[in-house]
């Protein structure tokens, strides 16, 4: 059951489940910031800091919200970043790309 960012981050990436994670499974995307799906441990951390209530468990995710479990996974895909499987958040895992659905949701 990994985490996800769903879209109250978008335009907000407030950073502070950045500063938690212990496994820096966490990604900044030119809007929002994305959970790699294989890399969280599931530990909930993230969760718990967020101002903004984005980050829920993938078994626990409003309805509503549920298309962002993909956007999550595939942001690391070849079509948006190419990252596959990094192995760790930092300034080289930074991109201003985002997963199409993130960037054509509407501006804040």
């Amino acid at each position: 059951m990994p985490f996800v960012i769903a879209s109250a981050c978008i335009d907000v990436k407030d950073k502070a489940c950045l500063k938690v994670c212990p496994v820096d499974c966490i990604y900044e995307g030119g809007r929002t910031l994305y959970i790699h799906p294989t890399e969280c441990i599931d530990c909930g951390l993230c969760e718990t800091v967020c101002p903004v209530a984005a980050i829920h468990a993938d078994d626990r995710i409003p309805e509503e919200e549920k298309a962002f479990i993909a956007v999550n996974a595939e942001f690391f895909g070849p079509d948006v970043t190419g990252w596959n499987s990094p192995g760790g958040a930092g300034p080289r895992h930074t991109t201003d790309r985002d997963h199409p659905l993130v960037a054509a949701w509407p501006r804040r």
